[in-house]
């Protein structure tokens, strides 16, 4: 039998090719949710050991699950404050309860087939990859818009290689960045709709939404809405797009404030959905309209007033609220012990280079696929609009890294669109061009593929490069070595569902122990804690911090202040190394050597598992003398 050569093969593809394209083109919508029905299933399959043992990694994670919990259980929709936290007040929690109803509705659907704890777990499962639907039709959307009809399949695949943004849309990961993400992309897609009455509307209502979120994404939102005024000021007609966004974005706003503002956002605050920013968002959008129906002619006049408007709502933003300008609104102590140790609050210059590069390597595939698309377009203005506003927003995100790591995702998703373009027009190329075309179009692509490998590959590629030149790694100590190895063991194990509840043997308690640790604690027992790494609750965070920094009778008196029953240390869990370094005189650290004071009495708990913890009972009757215990 004789095979066909390869160009009957090709000649055959090419035949069948437009038939194929043809029918995607048309159905392009309902074939990405059958790819993410796809990669949805996938996820849960090879998770589901994470979703059998609850694995909320999260600190976010966990809050979430127990604040759906405790409104299944009767919480008011607009009280979030967490009563398990720093009982009897709680803690504030600046989110709202937007991202709760989808979790919520899935386990009260699953509740009518299985018990309650399966039927929890398969909601944290699944809940997390339904934004990433939303994702994949905003991706498609703009791939549409820039590379063609065909041009939507590689984008909305490629968040399969992007490692860090992926990890936001992951079973178990039930918070609301992945919710953020997918609307400041659907924002993007509104912002270069070539149908401006429906791109402006779906940018407002987008960016609103995400707002009403949280307050993540704002310096994305405005960037959007700033590109929208820019187009106005240069391109005629684009008031169709600037009156729709300035309409939707202020009324959405105003909206969801009355639908989801939780008692405590309804106050002055700056970092949630709150009368600031409705007011802020309300006087933008009311200066977008009023442009939007000013008879300027040229473009000098529409900068000029403009600038005027935008000036007018800074300035009013500046006087009323000046403190909204800082991220956090913390104390310089708090940012000092407890901020600056967090790293995702630290710039991409302080990470790793094993991070580093796979992280990049994305951003870097879209920076060149956005020089070649812009000189592509460089002879259709309206084209290389779009481009240019793809372009500033990858690159703004981008920037963003050297501000604080967790701008990673969006950096990583933002720089998809010009990345598929380039693969979508090498593939091209390689279908349809010459034999010299065909072979560099196939180097490009092969070289795509490793950029979207980057996170398996990058560890094999060092260590090919170190066996071809002889060079080997700096050797570490062994000490370091061993204490690298005991910190991520003490992570994970502490976090575990078998480790920590077997404290339900106890009655329930406050129960004292890390800042890090606490949300996990009451998401897998019935006991409380006194906080988690939430920046509205700084004072109580500052306590435990000075608690395991002090001596003991300084660690006794703040446990009492707290209503604390029980102390639960984690040998090696990061947070507690840092008390170890930086106070090594403390009260942590002399537990880690193993002085104990006598009113900590050890609480024996049934279990057959070694434990990874440490826990005590305070007595704060006894005397404040100390015993030296075996170092543990």
């Amino acid at each position: 039998m004789t095979l066909p050569s390869a160009d009957a093969l090709r000649s055959r593809l090419l035949h069948w090719v437009p038939i194929l394209t043809a029918y995607a083109a048309r159905h392009w919508k309902w074939l990405t949710f059958l790819l993410w029905i796809i990669i949805a299933v996938v996820m849960v399959a090879t998770r589901w050991p994470a979703i059998h043992w609850l694995v909320l990694s999260d600190t976010d994670d966990n809050i979430r699950y127990v604040q759906v919990k405790d409104w299944l259980a009767g919480q008011g929709w607009y009280d979030l404050r967490q009563y398990r936290l720093d009982p009897p007040g709680g803690a504030n929690i600046h989110w709202s309860r937007i991202v709760d109803i989808p979790i919520a509705g899935l386990i009260l659907f699953f509740r009518a087939f299985v018990d309650q704890g399966l039927a929890d777990r398969l909601a944290c499962g699944i809940a997390p990859i339904l934004p990433l639907l939303l994702l994949m039709i905003s991706l498609g959307f703009i791939g549409r818009r820039l590379a063609g009809p065909n041009g939507w399949f590689l984008a909305v695949l490629a968040p399969l290689a992007t490692q860090m943004g992926l990890g936001m849309y992951v079973p178990m990961r039930i918070d609301h960045h992945g919710w953020q993400l997918a609307l400041a992309v659907t924002m993007l897609a509104g912002v270069i709709d070539g149908n401006r009455l429906r791109g402006g509307v779906m940018a407002g209502v987008s960016s609103a939404l995400s707002i009403a979120i949280g307050m993540e994404m704002i310096v994305y939102l405005a960037a959007g809405g700033a590109l929208i005024a820019l187009r106005w000021v240069f391109r005629p007609g684009a008031e169709r797009r600037m009156m729709p966004y300035g309409i939707s974005l202020a009324g959405a706003t105003s909206l969801f404030y009355l639908l989801f503002a939780s008692y405590a956002n309804r106050e002055m605050v700056c970092d949630a959905l709150s009368p600031i920013w409705v007011a802020v968002f309300g006087a933008a959008g009311a200066g977008m309209v009023l442009l939007s129906l000013l008879p300027l002619r040229g473009w000098i006049a529409r900068l000029a007033a403009g600038a005027v408007v935008g000036g007018a709502v800074g300035l009013f933003f500046y006087l009323n609220w000046p403190q909204c300008l800082t991220a956090y609104q913390i104390s310089p102590e708090l940012q000092r012990l407890w901020l600056a140790n967090i790293r995702e609050a630290k710039p991409i210059t302080a990470q790793a280079q094993t991070l580093v590069v796979p992280l990049m390597a994305v951003p870097v595939a879209g920076l060149i696929g956005l020089v070649w698309a812009l000189w592509d377009a460089r002879r259709d203005t309206e084209r290389l609009w779009a481009w240019a506003t793809v372009g500033l927003m990858m690159l703004f995100s981008t920037a963003l890294l050297f501000w604080q790591l967790r701008a990673g995702p969006a950096a990583q998703l933002l720089a998809i669109p010009p990345a598929a373009w380039a693969a979508h027009r090498l593939i091209s190329a390689i279908l349809t061009g010459t034999r010299r075309v065909r072979i560099a179009a196939g180097a490009g692509v092969a070289l795509l593929a490793a950029i979207a490998c980057a996170y398996p590959l990058y560890p094999q590629a060092v260590k090919l490069y170190q066996d071809a030149t002889g060079t080997k790694p700096r050797p570490w100590r062994p000490s370091a070595i061993a204490r690298t190895e005991s910190i991520k063991k003490a992570n994970g194990r502490c976090r575990t569902l078998p480790a920590l509840e077997v404290l339900d043997q106890l009655p329930p308690a406050t129960i004292f122990t890390m800042v890090d640790l606490g949300p996990r604690l009451i998401a897998t027992t019935h006991h409380s804690a006194l906080a988690g790494p939430y920046h509205r609750n700084g004072a109580t965070i500052l306590d435990i911090h000075h608690a395991f920094d002090s001596p003991a009778d300084g660690f006794r008196a703040i446990a009492a202040k707290h209503h604390a029953t029980y102390l639960l240390v984690c040998p090696w869990f990061p947070e507690g190394t840092i008390y170890q370094s930086r106070s090594p005189g403390g009260f942590y650290a002399g537990l880690m050597r193993g002085t104990i004071p006598d009113w900590l009495i050890p609480v024996p708990l049934k279990t057959g598992m070694t434990l990874p913890y440490q826990l005590y009972r305070i007595d704060y009757s006894a005397p404040g003398r100390k015993k030296v215990a075996k170092q543990r």
